[in-house]
């Protein structure tokens, strides 16, 4: 095995070049980022667009990764705003964050029981204990929660801490979990039976319901709703669920929605259906299934649903380079090769191939630039950091971004064309539980 010879070092100095030093000089200074931005695409990137939705404020996750569920129930709210004549209303995040906490932890549970034969340094079940109870998630996973326990308005439960400083209230839930699946492995290798293992499970969750009821509250079966509306109207409601809420002032049919990646490895062929072991969060509930299809047809379609009035989700890859200050999702925004005279070039498969990238942001277009022939140039983005980044927390993406750095959109199945239609109730490619079409946003 080579090992790193004076001779190198040497070699490595004495290359070192003016440019390289006056690069050193600035970043060391101000930082890579600042060091690196590109002025000229600065210039030459305009926020505004040929369609645009959204005249609403931008929302704050905080601090906490649940980004696909505020950028879900964003995607909701517009539909809720008409109802209620109320231009900034929000959900609740936090009655949706409870719930799927609490079906995370059942989901886990039965995860550790359904793998008990398999060891437990493993890679599986490794895998499982490393990732359990995070903030993030898939669209279907959202679609879960709601069609299981509906939605309530932010005011009948409002945020909390642990909701927007999740890590502290994550950590205990984690070392309940944990410890947890070991007894329970424990017990099945001991012998016990289906139903003294079920009851070990159901003590777990009696834990995990506690630490969720003193860090977010407990979510309400019945709620008094009235409100003013922008015009100062009074209305009420008087009691209701949270799902007739979700019936009176929703009523998106969330199954006729669908979710189309872009899985750029050969091995997966466009048309085909795609599927994750191991990944949800509901048992019982909305199975995860993507529709692998080419970029430039997501783009039509996304560009299309935004043309018609509605707003589209989508998840994308936020490690690759942007500038949040400006709002920029913009190709070459840092200008890395020429900052530090190396070539960061790659391909969408390669990066993909090399865990170099994987979807681990959801947010939400609210609008697209059009040029006269119809195609996509830019694209409006409400994000769900506040209103300080971007245009009060909007964003702005270039085409090449999309291309290189999207991995999901959701759109109704009714705007798939022929081809892609006839693939939906297709047998899917299942994928293994690491594989990074199931990162997690």
């Amino acid at each position: 095995m080579p090992e790193i010879s004076n001779d190198l070092l040497m070699q490595l100095r004495e290359e070192e070049s003016a440019k390289v030093a006056l690069a050193r000089n600035a970043a060391t200074q101000v930082g890579i980022e600042a060091a690196s931005l590109n002025r000229e695409k600065i210039q030459h990137t305009s926020t505004a667009v040929s369609h645009r939705l959204d005249d609403w404020k931008a929302t704050s996750q905080k601090k906490s990764g649940r980004c696909w569920l505020f950028s879900s129930l964003n995607f909701l709210r517009s539909r809720a705003r008409e109802s209620l004549g109320v231009k900034n209303f929000e959900f609740s995040q936090s009655y949706v964050f409870f719930w799927d906490k609490f079906e995370r932890a059942n989901w886990f549970l039965t995860d550790i029981i359904a793998t008990s034969g398999e060891p437990v340094d493993g890679r599986l079940v490794q895998f499982l204990l490393g990732d359990v109870l995070g903030d993030g998630g898939q669209w279907d996973m959202a679609v879960s929660v709601y069609m299981k326990y509906g939605l309530v308005p932010k005011e009948v439960m409002p945020e909390s801490e642990a909701s927007t400083n999740s890590r502290p209230m994550n950590a205990r839930l984690r070392a309940v979990l944990h410890i947890g699946a070991l007894r329970l492995r424990e017990a099945i290798a001991a012998g016990a039976s289906a139903e003294e293992v079920d009851t070990q499970r159901r003590k777990i969750l009696a834990d995990v319901w506690k630490i969720l009821v003193v860090c977010l509250g407990e979510p309400p079966v019945r709620f008094n709703w009235q409100w003013r509306d922008d015009e100062g109207n009074f209305h009420r409601d008087g009691e209701i669920t949270p799902h007739e809420f979700y019936e009176r002032h929703v009523g998106v049919d969330l199954s006729e929605y669908i979710c189309l990646v872009d899985d750029p490895r050969p091995e997966n062929p466009k048309g085909s259906m795609e599927t994750v072991e191991h990944l949800g969060n509901v048992v019982g509930g909305r199975p995860i299934r993507y529709l692998n299809a080419p970029v430039e047809e997501i783009k039509r379609i996304a560009a299309a649903q935004i043309a018609a009035g509605e707003a589209v989700w989508f998840g994308a890859d936020v490690s690759q380079p942007y500038d949040r200050g400006l709002g920029f999702f913009v190709t070459g925004i840092h200008d890395y090769d020429g900052l530090f005279d190396v070539d960061f070039s790659s391909t969408k498969l390669e990066r993909v191939r090399s865990g170099e990238s994987a979807m681990d942001h959801a947010m939400l277009f609210t609008g697209v630039d059009l040029d006269e022939a119809g195609q996509p140039r830019a694209w409006r983005v409400e994000n769900s950091w506040g209103d300080e980044p971007g245009d009060s927390g909007f964003f702005t993406m270039d085409d090449q971004w999309f291309t290189d750095n999207v991995f999901e959109v959701v759109v109704p199945k009714s705007a798939l064309p022929e081809d892609l239609a006839a693939a939906v109730d297709s047998e899917p490619i299942v994928l293994p539980a690491w594989d990074p079409m199931g990162t997690l946003a």
